[in-house]
């Protein structure tokens, strides 16, 4: 078991190190389009390799990015990954990082809905409810989820909606 999780360990380091420099390529080139996109990935990459507080100045240069170029295709995402990471930030914040994260997760929503990006609004919502199951607000994480996922009409064998369905399902017990 050890010598797999020391696998697991270099594969995420070695991920990180080549995202890391396809980033800095990508910079040399002087382009810009789409960089909150890479950003955010490199961001969640940190939070799936269990580095949050690593994945934050990606965010943070993200965030700064969509302010001064005004690219916000990716804007939903970058607040729905900043909720997660603040979740599971080990670092201590002023603020209650519960209340920091749903924060986050409703401006996600709200980015979503006004660009009518109905994917990451569903994204966003499923963060916010996983949140708010664990705070035994299920009926209403059910309700908002489900008003989401019923707009869907097809697309249902996709990672993101059977997702969202077997959420539907955990939340309506």
């Amino acid at each position: 078991m050890r010598g797999w999780a020391l696998t697991e360990q270099a594969r995420s380091d070695r991920g990180l190190a080549e995202l890391h420099e396809g980033l800095a390529a990508y910079r040399a080139t002087r382009a810009e389009v789409a960089s909150t996109y890479w950003l955010t990935l490199l961001a969640e990459a940190y939070g799936k390799a269990g580095q949050s507080e690593n994945g934050r100045p990606a965010l943070t240069e993200a965030l700064e990015f969509v302010d001064r170029t005004g690219e916000r295709f990716y804007e939903a995402e970058l607040y729905r990954i900043k909720g997660t990471l603040t979740l599971e930030s080990k670092v201590a914040s002023p603020r209650s990082k519960v209340e920091e994260a749903e924060d986050c997760f409703l401006k996600a929503i709200a980015v979503a809905q006004k660009q009518q990006a109905k994917s990451l609004e569903l994204r966003a919502t499923m963060s916010l409810a996983r949140l708010w199951q664990s705070q035994s607000k299920s009926a209403e994480a059910h309700r908002m989820l489900s008003e989401v996922y019923t707009w869907f009409t097809e697309g249902f064998d996709t990672k993101d909606l059977q997702e969202a369905k077997a959420l539907l399902e955990e939340l309506s017990h």
